[in-house]
């Protein structure tokens, strides 16, 4: 039995398909607030047997602040792929991220040494390396820039893998994903979920860029790293860098709008300013911090070169992983709206 956490997210959801698929029994956490027929619903965009395998997936509702509630999820067990987190960049949402990210991979790591679990997967974030390599990358080997601003759920991600290694100092077959933003279908009001709807609204974007990676190319990624048993190493998936511009006119382009207005740095400096004064009252204006201002500003690179080689894989294009999903966004709001 294989668990997989947060398999109500984006990533999940596709990691349990991927598992399903290759013949392995798949258990499931949920919260007790999650939408599991959006996860069935979504399932028919990635396979013609949905129901099937939606079906063989034994979902338990699982609190990760109560060890009781994750050793009987664990229970049974042998593999892990810990991808449940709280994706938020809201300074007031930041003892959430702590508590959801951090204390919650803590106590799931306490859980899986005392159940002898033999693999743990960690689906972690580019977010949590900096440095770049002598070819101006970052890659597996770049380290945590103590000097650059992070926000909060970076700094989580970051503790989470801390909390990660060290479980495998102690003995635990280890593999970390660093996914850039993952691009899938389903979990429309949430994570990277939400890039489809906030870039067909919002007129505006900023001058920086980051990763992109297709949904099923993580999973594949995770799930094969696993089988080849690539323990105590790292691996970033993403597909391309691109900038957010870029992205921002391809989804607006498909909506029939005009390309986004790009903000520069001047103007989002005025916005740290007016937060630093206004934002105890106006609460939108306290995402414009030094953290968020900085990560929308600046384009870092990221190489795929290893996972790459590992897997001797090619990866989905932005292109082609946002022509799927928006497609597939398009459809389901349509029916949902019937």
């Amino acid at each position: 039995m294989v668990l997989v956490t947060g398999a109500t997210g984006i990533l999940g959801r596709v990691i349990a398909l991927e598992l399903l698929k290759r013949g392995f029994r798949v258990r499931a956490t949920r919260r007790a607030a999650s939408d599991v027929d959006d996860v069935r619903r979504s399932f028919r965009f990635y396979t013609d047997k949905a129901d099937y395998y939606f079906d063989q997936i034994d979902w338990v509702e699982t609190d990760f602040q109560d060890l009781d509630s994750l050793r009987a999820a664990v229970s049974g067990c042998s593999q892990i792929y810990h991808c449940a987190a709280y994706v938020s960049f809201h300074p007031a949402a930041a003892k959430k991220i702590y508590r959801i990210n951090v204390e919650g991979t803590q106590n799931l790591l306490y859980v899986a040494d005392d159940q002898n679990i033999e693999k743990f997967c960690f689906i972690s974030s580019i977010a949590s390396v900096d440095t770049l390599n002598s070819d101006g990358l970052v890659d597996e080997e770049s380290e945590w820039d103590f000097k650059t601003v992070h926000s909060d759920y970076a700094i989580s991600k970051k503790f989470s893998e801390m909390e990660v290694w060290r479980a495998s100092a102690e003995g635990l077959n280890v593999v970390i994903i660093n996914p850039g933003i993952i691009i899938g279908s389903g979990n429309w009001e949430n994570s990277s979920g939400t890039i489809y709807r906030s870039l067909s609204r919002s007129p505006f974007t900023a001058t920086g860029g980051t990763a992109y990676a297709d949904v099923r190319d993580v999973a594949f990624c995770a799930v094969g790293l696993m089988e080849r048993n690539q323990f105590g190493q790292r691996f970033i998936t993403i597909s391309e860098n691109k900038s957010y511009a870029a992205v921002a006119t391809r989804i607006r382009k498909a909506f029939g709008k005009k390309a986004p207005i790009v903000v520069n740095k001047a103007v989002l400096t005025v916005g740290r300013i007016l937060n630093i004064l206004l934002g105890w009252a106006v609460p939108s204006l306290r995402m414009v911090n030094a953290a968020n201002v900085a990560a929308i500003s600046h384009a870092p690179k990221y190489s795929n070169k290893k996972v790459r080689e590992t897997l001797g894989m090619d990866f989905i294009s932005v292109e082609q992983a946002i022509a799927f999903h928006l497609n597939n966004y398009k459809e389901d709001q349509h029916l949902t709206a019937k």
